[in-house]
C-alpha cells in the first residue's frame, strides 16, 4: 500500500485515512453550493438554467439604467429590490443555479443585508427623504463637527 499525499495513512484494513485535521496542499474538486444545480431540465436552453441569476441580474442593470438617466431614487430602489429577490429566490427555490454562491443560509444573508441597506439608504437619499431616522442625523453632526 502506497500512501499518495502526506496528510493520509492506511488504517487497519489498508484504506487510506486522514491523519490530521489540515487540509491537503492541492485541492481536487470544490463541493458545489447547496442548489447549485440547474434552475430548469439539461435539454432547456441555457438562458433558462440560469433564470434566477438572470432575473436579479437584469433587474440591476435595469436600476442602473435608471440612476444613469437621473432617476436616482427609483434606480437604486430597484436595485436593492433585486437584491431582495435573490435573497427571496434563493429562499423559495430549491435549485437556483449561478445564484447560489455559497451555503443557502449565507447566500439569504448577505442578499438580504445588502438589499435592505441599500433601499434604506435610497429612501433617506437628499433632497426630499422619504424615510428620515433622527439619530442618524444627530451622529452626521457629532462625527463632522
Amino acid at each position: 500500500m502506497t500512501v499518495r499525499d502526506p496528510v493520509s495513512a492506511p488504517d487497519s484494513k489498508g484504506r487510506p485515512r486522514r491523519i490530521t485535521r489540515r487540509f491537503p496542499l492541492f485541492t481536487r474538486d470544490t463541493a458545489r453550493p447547496e442548489g447549485g444545480g440547474r434552475a430548469a431540465a439539461r435539454d432547456a436552453p441555457a438562458p433558462a438554467r440560469q433564470w434566477p441569476v438572470l432575473a436579479v441580474v437584469l433587474l440591476v442593470g435595469l436600476g442602473l439604467l435608471l440612476t444613469a438617466l437621473d432617476v436616482f431614487r427609483w434606480g437604486t430602489l430597484l436595485i436593492g429590490a433585486a437584491l431582495l429577490a435573490g435573497a427571496a429566490l434563493r429562499w423559495v427555490v430549491p435549485d437556483v443555479g449561478m445564484l447560489a454562491v455559497r451555503s443557502r443560509f449565507t447566500d439569504i444573508t448577505t442578499y438580504g443585508i445588502l438589499g435592505l441597506s441599500i433601499v434604506l439608504l435610497a429612501l433617506m437619499a437628499q433632497p426630499k427623504p422619504v424615510l428620515e431616522i433622527p439619530f442618524l442625523k444627530d451622529t452626521l453632526h457629532f462625527t463632522v463637527s
